[in-house]
């Protein structure tokens, strides 16, 4: 089974958890420890950014599926050739720190522009940017699924505000992408996927929404050690799989 087709059966069955390095992280021991932790771990896949630097060396740490993400086509392309095993345009949350921000109609452009470059077939995620209304979302994720795109991915929204403490603050995080989630599951048929405050708080959550994966980012990026990654990350994949199995149990 190839590394593409083993995320797919782990999607299928409602129990893929990516672990995201980050976009814009370029800091190569952090990104080790993500893979490493993520390997380890048993995790699906491992979403890195479009570093070519960064891509041959995650290449050479694992034989997990290798996502690789960014906001130019161009990018994307060329991470397929250099043996991303699948692209994502987005993660759009870290971006929103830096005042940028997308419409429906850009997202559409870009990965409208992205399959033009592409040379070959090769799983395609993008993000539906959560600063969006939920018509839009809803209206660009069926434009999407036209497309023949593979894996949507909701998010959340940056905000300065000061979260509450604890577990409260842990699921406001998540609660918008969350929602977005049930909406997304509820008016199409390609696979969801829910980033942004994904944690071992809210993953069951996320996937009681109807998400087929979790992407999870800073709750294991984040952390110092490789141990603690490891830890948070076995936790993700064991939710997970409880998620496959009761899935199995209602069927």
């Amino acid at each position: 089974m190839s590394r593409i087709e083993s995320f797919k059966r782990a999607l299928n069955e409602k129990r893929a958890v990516k672990i995201i390095a980050g976009i814009d992280n370029f800091n190569v021991e952090n990104i080790k420890k993500v893979i490493m932790a993520a390997s380890n771990s048993g995790a699906s896949a491992i979403d890195i950014c479009a570093n070519p630097d960064i891509i041959a060396m995650a290449r050479s740490m694992t034989n997990l599926p290798l996502f690789v993400s960014s906001t130019e086509p161009q990018e994307l392309a060329h991470a397929a050739i250099l043996g991303a095993d699948a692209i994502e345009l987005g993660n759009f949350d870290a971006l929103y720190k830096k005042g940028i921000s997308f419409s429906a109609s850009q997202v559409l452009s870009l990965v409208k522009r992205t399959l033009e470059l592409l040379d070959r077939e090769i799983f395609f995620c993008v993000t539906i940017p959560g600063e969006l209304e939920i018509a839009e979302q809803i209206e660009l994720a069926r434009g999407l699924e036209e497309l023949g795109i593979d894996l949507i991915q909701t998010e959340g929204h940056f905000s300065n505000e000061s979260p509450s403490d604890g577990v409260r603050g842990l699921i406001e995080r998540a609660e918008l992408t969350i929602s977005n989630t049930i909406e997304l599951t509820r008016n199409v048929d390609i696979p969801v996927m829910t980033a942004t405050g994904i944690n071992p708080t809210t993953a069951p959550l996320a996937f009681a929404s109807g998400a087929s994966a979790i992407g999870c980012g800073s709750c294991v990026n984040k952390l110092d050690s490789e141990i603690s990654m490891l830890a948070v990350s076995k936790s993700l994949v064991e939710i997970a799989e409880r998620n496959a199995q009761y899935t199995v149990e209602l069927v």
